[in-house]
This record gives C-alpha cells, structure tokens and sequence, in this order.
C-alpha cells in the first residue's frame, strides 16, 4: 500500500504523512479504520521505526489520526473534513500561480482544458465535487 521513493528530496516521513492523507481523500482509508502499526509499516518499507512515528505524530497534530493505547492508530471522524479544509486554503497560492500563467501567455481555455481533463467523470473517487 505505501511506497518510499528513495531518489526524493521529500523526506521519507512526509512521503508517509502525505501518502496517508491521499487514501484517506481517495477512500482507501476511512474514518475508524486502523492505520499500520509503526513497527509493521517500518519493516515494510525498511525504515527506521522513528521516522514513521515522526509521521504518525505529524498526521495526530493535524487531526487525521488518532491513537488508543494498546490497540493502535485510527483514521479520524473528521479526517476528510479538515484534509479539505487544508487543501481549500491553499487556493491562494493557486490563484498565484493561475496569475503567473495569465502573464506568460497562457490562455484561459488552456487552465479550463486541464482542469476539465483532471475533473473528468471518469476519475469519480479522486477529488471530483
């Protein structure tokens, strides 16, 4: 299920953090289910087990998971919510970019073609309203 790409620059926790909150918006994950243990995901993925508890807190700061002594680490009731709510503030540094594209010359119909193309139907489940 989770997959470490080795070559990135992105560190290997926020690769698990960010990995987490695509299944929970895709559906993969949803509210209750148990996350895997920290020992099960470091063996999987042959990662130090510190740095998948980095990403486990990281994920209970935010709000998308949370913990029960002795029984593990649950998706949230309002993991969804507040993983849109994140993704709605950044708006603005896309409404940024969109002005950026404005002064290079790119059309209008352009933005709206790739927009319709990530929007299509049949992409249902991936972030389509």
């Amino acid at each position: 299920m989770y997959t470490i790409d080795v070559m990135s620059r992105v560190p290997v926790y926020e690769q698990v953090v960010e990995q987490t909150e695509r299944f929970i918006l895709t559906g993969i994950l949803s509210p209750g289910d148990k996350i895997p243990s920290v020992r099960n995901l470091s063996v999987e993925l042959s990662v130090n087990p510190n740095t998948i508890q980095k990403a486990v807190s990281e994920l209970d700061r935010r709000g998308i998971v949370y913990s029960i002594p002795g029984k593990g680490c649950f998706v949230a009731e309002q993991a969804k919510a507040v993983l849109s709510e994140s993704r709605r503030s950044e708006l603005t540094g896309i409404k940024k970019q969109l002005m950026e594209l404005k002064l290079a010359g790119i059309s209008r119909g352009e933005i709206i073609e790739v927009i319709d193309e990530i929007y299509k139907p049949e992409r249902e489940g991936i972030g389509n309203d």
